[in-house]
């Protein structure tokens, strides 16, 4: 999963990747089609993942494929999709983690929606997307917990593993050689220290991580 340099196609992939990664809600019938047409033509392993992808769920009732994404994302402390709980935990570097990557967004003349959490993965793609240098700074800075959860993803056996290989495949420099690996370099993973961060996201009766698994 290594790769030694951005590629050409990188905020591609990170925008078709942030746009599959959110919640089937709606629109979701016609997420697949624009980015089958966004890449198409394009080169690399990594497009061949974002299209497998779509392979994949587009024969899946969109019910059924909700249920999927609630039970892969939000019942699975190990699959969460907020990067600096891999890193930080409910605790209070995690706030000033949070506010830091939010300040960021605005300095590249951002505005994080009010409704979400700034270190939410497919919020975080769309940025390196439309800011390439500074938003692949910090998928980079937070590489080895968005390779934790391609681990858990793979284990899983589920079709966003594609999705995060892909991504993956587009970061600079060295991925982590393992999963053991990736967990050290996130600080021996989340933190225990609660300190009642309770900021809404847009899914609603969805608890935080607990022992038994939540969504954030």
């Amino acid at each position: 999963m290594s790769r030694t340099g951005k590629t050409t196609t990188a905020p591609v992939v990170f925008q078709a990747a942030a746009l599959l990664l959110g919640y089937p809600d709606g629109d979701w019938r016609g997420r697949p089609h624009t980015v089958r047409d966004a890449v198409a033509g394009l080169p690399g392993p990594e497009i061949q993942l974002l299209l497998s992808f779509c392979a994949q769920v587009e024969r899946e009732d969109p019910l059924a494929l909700a249920a999927r994404y609630v039970a892969t994302f939000d019942r699975s402390r190990r699959r969460c999709l907020y990067l600096t709980y891999y890193t930080d935990g409910d605790t209070r570097r995690r706030g000033a983690a949070l506010a830091r990557i939010k300040s960021l967004y605005r300095t590249h003349g951002r505005v994080p929606p009010d409704d979400e959490l700034p270190d939410f993965l497919p919020l975080m793609l769309e940025f390196a997307a439309r800011t390439p240098e500074a938003g692949t700074a910090l998928l980079t800075e937070y590489r080895a917990a968005i390779e934790v959860l391609r681990y858990a993803l793979e284990a899983h056996r589920s079709p966003y593993a594609h999705l995060l290989q892909a991504v993956c495949r587009c970061l600079p420099g060295q991925a982590p050689a393992s999963r053991e690996e990736a967990l050290r370099l996130t600080r021996s993973g989340p933190p225990t220290e609660a300190v009642g961060l309770d900021v809404p996201g847009p899914f609603p009766a969805q608890p935080r991580p607990t022992d038994e698994g939540a969504r954030r």
